[in-house]
């Protein structure tokens, strides 16, 4: 069976680097196996889900190159639902409950004053038709809980947290819809991934115990489940769950210079064995995705090593890749001149500025300044070419006797402004010769 995996946001927000890491995993192990990677809007909030959140979590994937290959959403599978629904109502695995959510939290710290699990008494079970019918007529609209099979064990081989197993008995049979009508996550997730053909659900650890709940509806709907594997969820460098992760969004990270290269290069490889190489592509990634190599242990996200991977990225990135997003009139033989020097695509302007403008230049001495005007006359002169400035260097040294950074500085610093920067054999040629020579006098006489 062809491998078939799901990503699957609720449209209540922006995606952050949480999410988009559970993106990567599932199109990462979907690629590996030359299988599919769905996308399924969950949407059933229809009060909190808003379109707009729709378009930018599409716009975030498509951003990253995590394109689905085929997209669903809950909203419009609700008769699917209600199908699967009436059928677990004939069979007697949902039930009606009315408990106010007062009333639960009252039950639930006598249970904790004993000492006892909070599990939910299943008292609903014992109200009888009359009982409904009574309560329908006073107003009262039941939720519904999905009954448990305390006698069916539950236990499964995580792909990563390896041998689980729940005991039925200490878990609350979990609320599937409300008492308006509208449902919870855990029933419609088991629908859809059963009519998706989802073969594997990899998510993080914090939902280890819906998957226990889960197994029983897909037994229940007469299913086989996916594999399911839980991954350890990200931290800060501090070390703890971080509210800045979970609101550390795409568009913020587009602001910052973050390239989409970077951050697949990192999340591909949190919480593994394998070390982070910002040479390898998201095909060869897939190729290397492997669930063994996860650990149990938090998954450290630090946005220092993003921005050195992101650099690194950068600096390999080709002319075709960037052409859009240079300044105008940026050549290929710029972009590479000034690339090793940057730590995002946007700084590539600045760079462009100092060749194609005016530079401040700091004050020098005398000898300096005549130093630069016996480099202005030897620039006129000298052939331009390529090499030009190693022609240029080698004729300042045999006529000075300079060397090293008395003989490379002082021309970096009124060619540029800068003390440090792009390689200048690569530079100049793009700065021109009379730009540079009027430079070059400029210092001499300020």
């Amino acid at each position: 069976m062809s491998t078939v995996t799901r990503f699957a946001p609720s449209p209540t927000g922006t995606l952050h680097v949480g999410n988009v890491r559970t993106a990567l995993q599932n199109w990462l192990l979907a690629k590996k196996h030359g299988g599919r990677f769905l996308l399924r809007i969950d949407d059933t909030d229809a009060e909190r889900s808003k379109e707009e959140y729709v378009e930018a979590i599409r716009a975030d994937l498509a951003w990253l190159g995590l394109v689905p290959d085929g997209e669903e959403r809950q909203s419009a599978r609700f008769d699917l639902y209600e199908r699967e629904f009436a059928r677990l109502c004939e069979e007697g695995r949902v039930y009606r409950c009315y408990e106010s959510a007062q009333e639960l939290e009252l039950k639930r710290k006598v249970l904790l004053g004993r000492g006892l699990p909070p599990i939910y008494d299943r008292a609903a079970l014992a109200l009888t038709e009359s009982d409904h019918a009574a309560k329908w007529a006073g107003g009262e609209r039941p939720h519904w809980r999905f009954l448990l099979d305390h006698d069916s064990p539950i236990a499964w081989t995580d792909g990563i947290r390896g041998p689980q197993h729940f005991d039925a008995r200490q878990m609350s049979d979990p609320v599937v819809r409300r008492a308006d009508d509208s449902w919870l996550y855990m029933l419609p997730s088991v629908i859809d991934d059963v009519a998706m053909g989802v073969t594997d659900v990899l998510r993080g650890e914090d939902h280890v115990s819906n998957t226990a709940v889960q197994l029983q509806m897909f037994a229940a709907l007469g299913a086989p489940a996916p594999n399911f594997s839980h991954a350890a969820l990200l931290v800060g460098t501090e070390g703890k769950l971080s509210k800045r992760l979970g609101s550390l969004g795409m568009a913020e990270l587009r602001e910052a210079g973050i390239e989409p290269e970077a951050l697949i290069a990192l999340l591909a490889r949190l919480g593994t064995s394998d070390p982070v190489d910002p040479a390898l592509d998201a095909e060869t990634l897939a190729g290397s995705f492997d669930l063994s190599h996860f650990g149990r242990a938090p998954a450290r996200f630090d946005e220092v090593e993003l921005q050195r991977i992101n650099a690194a990225i950068v600096h390999g990135l080709p002319f075709a890749r960037v052409a859009h997003l240079l300044p105008e009139g940026m050549s290929e033989a710029g972009w590479d001149a000034v690339r090793p020097n940057l730590a995002h695509i946007g700084e590539a302007g600045e760079w462009w500025q100092i060749v194609t403008g005016s530079v401040a230049t700091p004050a020098f001495d005398g000898e300096t300044k005549g130093y630069l005007e016996l480099a202005a006359d030897t620039l006129a002169a000298v052939q331009w070419s390529d090499g030009v400035w190693q022609e240029l260097t080698g004729e300042l040294k045999q006529a000075t006797g300079r060397k090293g950074k008395l003989l490379f500085l002082p021309l970096r610093q009124a060619l540029t402004g800068r003390d440090h920067g792009p390689d200048m054999a690569a530079l100049l040629p793009l700065i021109g010769r009379e730009a540079a020579v009027e430079r070059l006098r400029l210092a001499a006489t300020a």
